[in-house]
């Protein structure tokens, strides 16, 4: 049997880069990876189009985004597990309708009728799976998909719920700058530390990867799922209505074939000012052809704060690392926004090294995909991938305090357990809350998802042990499990939110850690002595009950302590409250000592010497 019929009959595992603006596949051959071509070439332009009732994709379609302007669909990866309300500032932009499902979720609205990102999505990945099964001429059943270093759970999850209906078993999904340091790093060095610049069509992620005997790891990540060449290209298009709007022309930005026109112009532009010095695109309006000229310069002036943006994100990415420019040996730039030559002379200017890109900018995460696609079906064992996760996750503590199970920047897949107790007589169940995000009250970060163990059997406040359990496996999806140790009853979920999160939101969570980090570390330890403080009273409380014997003054001593740290309670203090709950422990300190010896006299009463020997020691 040949080994294409081996193919036909166990599936072939490829590699694929499900992108904003294209998307291909790649496959392992004779232990390197290659780029699948198809009919139309090796890209499959991530554009839809809806005719008769039927999605078209590829090529065809885009060649149509002008002329069927309202039935094309582009840059569905930004709407993947987003909310709807995420693109309100974007509707007048594009030619299709943002709608709303009943989640609320961002989907496409087109003759009436919903499409959701995950079942576009599904499409590209069919056209590019059958593209694929042409090249091989074998069945191809499972693949490797990647995602942008920031996708959160909802988005990799929808991403693997898109190759699931596409007919594809989704082996992992990794991310884009990782899975470039795979296709790159296989020849290129042995060990070293490496950052992945990649810029595409509507995210941009920064990776830096230590390579060190055939581990690949993971050192730290940033990115923004809003900016890329897209961005590039609206700007162009402002600048084109300016320019026309100068010369008398007036485009009716309503009409969607108008907004579609536009933006195919600005993109032809952006390419053509990659290499040369100008470029002009012509515009009708009312019957009359206005050429418009926009100069290299122009272009880069409106580039400059989309790229010190990702400068920004470059420098976190190295703070987080712990390194600076001169520990870096190689740069990798990947996405086809890095052609333009800007772009590359930033680069190279921030890391004072020439960039890396051999292989394509907008092949190299397909072939990265590949290999990894490769080692999970045995192909190699020679590499191993370590992942890390971007923000921190941890439950809910007394208090609307975060508890961090695992910390940003952990390797993944990771794994992660503590246990918790109660602080109530008798609690019978106990909420668990899920949150991301680096500061320390909950009511900062992110929720994820919550859940309640039932079934405890009552007990005194801190008797029962609640085991919570973190697993972050390796496509970055969160399961979180409870178990009351003494009954054995147990809850768990799978983490997935109901909409991504807006990577301006996670840069500035991180930024929020450090900028409020003084005033967090005090509001948690102010909460924490609150709740030590509360313990405190109310054991006080029971005491003063059981005793009838004082000192003379000790009672009223006490009752004061008690009154100054509930006045203390009403604060926000913690030094005041320390000592105040100071002043309460010495206040009961030898009232304490006395209901110690007399417990313990009660206890051994009635028993033998040699009995009460046991028990002492």
């Amino acid at each position: 049997m040949s080994s294409e019929n081996k193919d036909t009959i166990k599936g072939t595992a490829i590699g694929i880069d499900l992108g904003t603006t294209n998307s291909l596949a790649a496959v392992v051959r004779n232990g390197r990876p290659q780029a699948l071509a198809g009919e139309h070439g090796v890209i499959v332009p991530s554009v839809i189009l809806l005719k008769e009732g039927k999605l078209e994709i590829g090529v065809p379609a885009r060649e149509a985004m002008v002329e069927n302007s309202e039935h094309t669909i582009y840059s569905v990866k930004r709407l993947m597990g987003k909310a709807a309300s995420d693109f309100d500032s974007d509707r007048d932009n594009l030619p299709f309708e943002v709608a709303s499902d009943t989640r609320g979720l961002a989907s496409v609205k087109i003759d009436g009728r919903i499409y959701s990102p995950v079942e576009l999505s599904a499409a590209i990945l069919k056209k590019v799976k059958e593209q694929a099964e042409k090249k091989l001429g074998a069945n191809v059943d499972r693949a490797v998909i990647t995602v942008p270093a920031y996708f959160d759970d909802a988005q990799r999850q929808a991403t693997r719920d898109a190759g699931k209906i596409a007919g594809l078993e989704v082996l992992r999904t990794i991310n884009e700058p990782t899975a470039a340091s795979l296709a790159y790093g296989m020849d290129k060095l042995d060990r070293g530390i490496i950052v992945v610049y990649d810029l595409g069509g509507g995210t941009f992620d920064i990776s830096i990867l230590r390579l060190e005997n055939g581990i690949f790891e993971v050192l730290s990540t940033a990115g923004d799922t809003r900016l890329g060449g897209d961005d590039f290209d609206m700007e162009i298009v402002n600048l084109i209505l300016n320019k026309a709007e100068k010369l008398g022309a007036r485009p009716d930005q309503k009409s969607s074939r108008m907004r579609a026109l536009l933006r195919r112009e600005a993109e032809r532009a952006k390419m053509e000012l990659s290499d040369t010095d100008h470029a002009t695109i012509t515009i009708p309006v009312d019957s009359v052809d206005y050429k418009i000229t926009i100069t290299r310069k122009e272009f880069e002036a409106l580039l400059t704060p989309w790229v010190e943006r990702t400068m920004g994100l470059c420098r976190r990415a190295m703070d987080d690392a712990k390194l600076t420019t001169e520990d870096i040996n190689e740069v990798i730039l990947v996405g086809g926004s890095t052609r333009v030559p800007f772009v590359r002379e930033k680069v190279e200017k921030l890391f004072r090294k020439t960039p890396h890109c051999d292989l394509g900018p907008d092949e190299a995460v397909a072939m990265g995909a590949a290999v990894q696609a490769d080692i999970l079906t045995g192909g190699r064992d020679d590499l191993l991938l370590l992942d890390v996760t971007p923000l921190s996750l941890g439950i809910e503590v007394m208090g609307g305090v975060m508890n961090p199970l695992i910390r940003r920047n952990a390797k993944i897949p990771a794994m992660a357990k503590e246990v918790f107790t109660t602080y109530v007589e008798g609690q019978t169940s106990v909420a668990v809350r899920v949150y991301q995000g680096e500061r320390e009250l909950v009511a900062d970060n992110r929720s994820l998802g919550s859940f309640d163990l039932t079934g405890i059997e009552p007990q005194p406040a801190g008797s029962p042990r609640i085991e919570v359990s973190f697993v972050l496996d390796a496509d970055g999806i969160l399961r979180v499990s409870a178990l009351d140790m003494k009954s054995g009853k147990k809850h768990d979920i799978t983490v997935r939110p109901s909409y991504g999160l807006n990577k301006d939101e996670v840069s500035q969570m991180v930024r929020d850690s450090f900028v409020h980090a003084r005033d967090d570390i005090e509001k948690r330890l102010f909460i924490e002595l609150s709740q030590e403080a509360k313990t405190v009273i109310n054991a006080t409380e029971k005491a003063l009950e059981l005793i009838s014997e004082f000192k003379p003054g000790e009672k009223e001593d006490i009752l004061e302590a008690v009154e100054e740290l509930e006045t203390a309670l009403g604060g926000s203090n913690s030094r005041e409250l320390r000592e105040k709950l100071d002043d309460l422990n010495d206040a009961t300190a030898d009232l304490a000592a006395r209901m110690v010896n007399s417990n313990f006299g009660e206890f051994l009463k009635d028993k033998s010497i040699d009995d009460a020997k046991k028990y002492v020691n």
